[in-house]
């Protein structure tokens, strides 16, 4: 028996598989094609937006090393994975049309969420570690980035209409999808983060989606009011949280959470906070009173390398922070020559600001990489050179390799010197990398192991370096009368250790050379290799 066929119809399965056998279709035809490609471009570029963001606002907790951007773009990642999954299987229970409002609102407020959800829970939670970072970004970050990837499956499900063009159409819109994540990385990385604050862009970015869904869902009405009304109060919410939760910053920069906080017990005293490390300490009424034990080490190591104490000097910083060392070098030896290299121009207005730094006509501050401004200083020109610059707790590691040490060595003078702060966990394999890398540049090194390093945890250490012989001797004098200004006066407090010559290459015995080729800064100090 031969089954009857309505005349005009194809009776074959993939037009059955076509024609009104999926309910989510019902009410209406795709998208108009901009809507389409705005949805899967705005939503994705979201996304990458938060990502990039995600660092600064994770920064005065957790700091910023390799493993706060791993734990970012693996969390991100995982919340594009899952979101995308969780769309398509929403889209064919659900009416995408019905389903776009709310993924836009919902997205949006958790987007804002992320501000009071980090702040409250970094909050006192430490600093660093691979669990720390993976724990306040999938809590901050993971939710926002899943339900904003929902998006573009809903979408593609919407404008699926011909088996024949399936192909084109999943092509075209994940590839604007894609474009959309490009243009938020590139627009946020290059332009926005030099425009507003942080939370002020996290807050823009929610509400631009909110509002994108509440149009949408005015313009289709098919999601209830008590749906959009449910997901409107979770938004709510997340803009009270925005405004209940302090911020630990007074100023948020390109690339800094910074404050600036007065000392309880000097009134001229001021400490510069970078994310969660007091970098610089000055007293405003006495330049030369010197606060941390690594700055005292770099004014030593000026002290005794220079031939007359009270000449004037020749010195060029990588690193500004609160610019404690030029105030000094200022105070001590007029008429010197410096020059600060700094990356942060806007932690160069504060500090001239708010921590009275004139740069008047002997002090030269360059905004931009140390790398690139150390190479356009000239040769044989400086007396000191003194490495500085922090990425959170980690010299960059572009500024720890023997290439950039041996451009160093260049603006050095024979009988100047290069002194270099670094901080190290307590397996000290970044301090034997570094110090190693430094005499492989310079004939004559010394190392002064910090007292936190001596004692078995996370500290400062200086390094001391030149191509002429250093005075170990006048270097030790100083380190054992050291005189701690704010800390105890305990004769048996530990000041450091001095390591030269055969002690010193004991200790550096089989460490790693750092260059440009290899060079794993952060897993050095986490000591994961």
């Amino acid at each position: 028996m031969v089954d009857e066929v309505t005349p005009g119809t194809d009776p074959s399965p993939e037009h059955a598989s076509r024609e009104g056998s999926d309910p989510s279709r019902d009410g209406g035809g795709p998208l108009a094609g901009w809507l389409a490609i705005a949805l899967v471009t705005g939503t994705s570029a979201a996304v990458l937006v938060l990502e990039i963001l995600a660092g600064r606002l994770l920064a005065p907790y957790v700091g910023v090393s390799l493993e706060t951007f791993t734990g970012i773009i693996g969390t991100i990642l995982a919340g594009i994975a899952v979101g995308a999954w969780a769309g398509g299987v929403a889209a064919d229970h659900i009416d995408p049309r019905r389903l776009l409002p709310m993924l836009l609102v919902v997205g949006g407020a958790l987007a804002i969420a992320t501000i009071p959800i980090v702040r409250i829970l970094g909050e006192g939670s430490g600093s660093g570690g691979g669990a720390r970072i993976l724990v306040l970004t999938a809590c901050g970050f993971l939710p926002s980035a899943t339900v904003l990837s929902a998006v573009p499956p809903a979408v593609i499900k919407l404008q699926l209409r011909d088996l024949a063009s399936t192909g084109t159409t999943v092509g075209r819109l994940s590839a604007w999808s894609t474009a959309g994540a490009l243009f938020g990385t590139f627009f946020t990385g290059f332009v926005l983060v030099s425009t507003a604050g942080v939370t002020t862009l996290i807050v823009a970015v929610g509400l631009l989606l909110m509002v994108a869904g509440v149009a949408m869902w005015l313009v289709g009405r098919l999601a209830s009011t008590t749906e959009m009304l449910s997901v409107g109060g979770l938004a709510a919410v997340a803009l009270v949280g925005v405004v209940a939760v302090d911020s630990p910053c007074e100023t948020q920069t390109a690339y800094y959470c910074l404050t600036v906080v007065e000392d309880p017990d000097v009134a001229s005293g001021r400490t510069l906070v970078l994310d969660d490390l007091r970098h610089s300490y000055v007293d405003l009424d006495d330049p030369t009173r010197l606060e941390f034990w690594y700055i005292r080490r770099i004014v030593d190591a000026i002290e005794v390398q220079t031939a007359d104490s009270d000449a004037p000097i020749d010195a060029v910083y990588l690193g500004g922070g609160a610019f404690t060392v030029p105030r000094y070098v200022r105070a001590t030896r007029p008429g010197s020559d410096q020059t600060i290299l700094e990356i942060d121009g806007d932690l160069v207005e504060v500090v001239e600001d708010e921590i009275d730094f004139d740069p008047g006509d002997d002090v030269e501050i360059i905004v931009g990489d140390g790398r690139l401004s150390m190479a356009d200083i000239g040769t044989d020109s400086a007396d000191v050179v003194v490495g500085d610059a922090f990425g959170s707790r980690a010299v960059p590691f572009h500024l720890a390799t023997e290439e950039f040490l041996a451009d160093a060595a260049r603006v050095v003078r024979p009988d100047g010197i290069y002194v270099a702060n670094i901080i190290d966990g307590a397996s000290e394999d970044f301090l034997r990398a570094e110090t190693a890398t430094i005499a492989r540049v310079f004939d004559h090194v010394a190392l002064i192991r910090g007292p936190g390093i001596v004692n078995g945890v996370n500290g400062n250490s200086a390094v001391v370096a030149s191509a002429s012989p250093l005075d170990i001797e006048a270097l030790e004098a100083r380190l054992d009368a050291d005189v701690d200004p704010g800390g105890s006066d305990d004769p048996d407090r530990v000041v450091g250790e001095l390591l030269a010559g055969a002690e010193l290459a004991e200790y550096l015995d089989g460490a790693t050379i750092l260059t440009d080729d290899y060079a794993p800064v952060d897993q050095l100090i986490a000591g994961t290799v």
